[in-house]
């Protein structure tokens, strides 16, 4: 199968400025929401693995589902405001990165 080649859009977020005072900010307040967002998000998979009950299950999953959609739009806002950065890659280094993945996980699980 032939891969399609990978396109690379460059990261465009320009920062909002913000006075830097020792103060909190708008910036480290939505940090620390980003931050305790991701803790729940993962406490939560630890509590789906070890649900005994299909519908505790059921409630934690729908609890995790809202905690992942908040942190994502968290995520979005701190992005937009050139407050959480990426760095871009070189297409290459994508693509080898893959083939490494790829070959590692075909020596885990052959076919």
């Amino acid at each position: 199968m032939m891969q399609q080649p990978v396109q690379v859009t460059p990261i465009q977020n320009t920062e909002t400025q913000i006075q830097k005072t020792p103060q909190l900010n708008d910036r480290d307040y939505l940090n620390d929401m980003l931050l305790t967002e991701k803790y729940m998000c993962v406490s939560y998979v630890h509590a789906l693995q070890e649900a005994s009950h299909q519908a505790l299950y059921q409630d934690i999953k729908a609890i995790f589902d809202q905690e992942a959609d908040l942190q994502r739009d968290l995520y979005n806002v701190m992005f937009n405001k050139g407050w959480y950065k990426l760095e871009s890659q070189e297409p290459q280094k994508i693509v080898q990165t893959q083939q490494q993945f790829k070959q590692y996980a075909e020596q885990q699980f052959p076919q």
